[in-house]
């Protein structure tokens, strides 16, 4: 995951949508076979929620780029 420990998920801001969502894809496969411990159960349910997060605030800003667009062409008719 990150080489930073305060901050384990840091790396996640810095993803784009794809990047977060393959690996999104990635952890729910770890976490749904089972064969981690506790901990690393726990570890990974965190990272699972930045990285939905990520994908949640790139799909937000494009809504928004595309309303923005949508507006601007009913104004210009």
């Amino acid at each position: 995951m990150s080489a930073d420990k305060s901050k384990p998920n840091a790396d996640v801001a810095s993803m784009s949508y794809e990047q977060a969502r393959d690996e999104l894809a990635k952890v729910v496969s770890q976490l749904e076979q089972g064969a981690v411990s506790l901990e690393d159960s726990m570890n990974l349910w965190e990272r699972g929620e930045a990285l939905a997060k990520q994908c949640e605030d790139w799909l937000s800003g494009a809504r928004k780029r595309l309303d923005a667009a949508l507006a601007n062409k009913k104004s210009a008719e």
